[in-house]
């Protein structure tokens, strides 16, 4: 083992580097296996249909999203786009994921006016008690457009 090696893995263990997580799909699949078997078939025309941009290709083919301009409107175009029948309008659901905000990184929970999560969110997701201290309530999609707007990524999405 070479020395910068062992300083790798020993900073790894240390910051908790994170192993590969489930990438954050689309809302209109029903089988995981389909994005491995259909989509290196096709040439990302769900990412390319898609107007707010969150739609990435992977390096195996396979679409996820990214939250880190805007957020999906549910707008059913990368559904409609999809030519092998993996993503599917009859498959709409939320996004498989659970949006927190992080009370130690979050600036009004710091007791900082901020409001920058709560003006993007169409669906009223975000209470704040006293014009300070946000939650996430049950109204949250998981849509993402409060994510990028966080001046301190206080508030993370975990996919399910």
């Amino acid at each position: 083992m070479q020395r910068r090696e062992l300083f790798s893995s020993l900073a790894s263990s240390i910051t908790g580097a994170k192993k590969q997580e489930k990438p954050l799909r689309p809302p209109y699949f029903s089988d995981e296996s389909l994005f491995h078997n259909e989509c290196n078939k096709c040439d990302a025309k769900c990412a390319t249909v898609c107007e707010e941009d969150i739609i990435k290709i992977s390096d195996d083919k396979t679409p996820y999203l990214a939250f880190s301009n805007s957020g999906c409107t549910y707008c059913d175009k990368c559904a409609l786009a999809c030519e092998f029948g993996v993503l599917k309008i009859e498959d709409k659901k939320l996004i498989g994921a659970v949006v927190t905000i992080d009370k130690k990184s979050c600036l009004s929970w710091g007791h900082t006016m901020c409001f920058s999560c709560k003006d993007p969110c169409l669906d009223k997701a975000i209470d704040f008690k006293a014009m300070f201290m946000p939650t996430i309530n049950d109204n949250c999609t998981s849509c993402g457009f409060c994510i990028g707007r966080c001046p301190t990524d206080a508030i993370k999405i975990k996919v399910l």
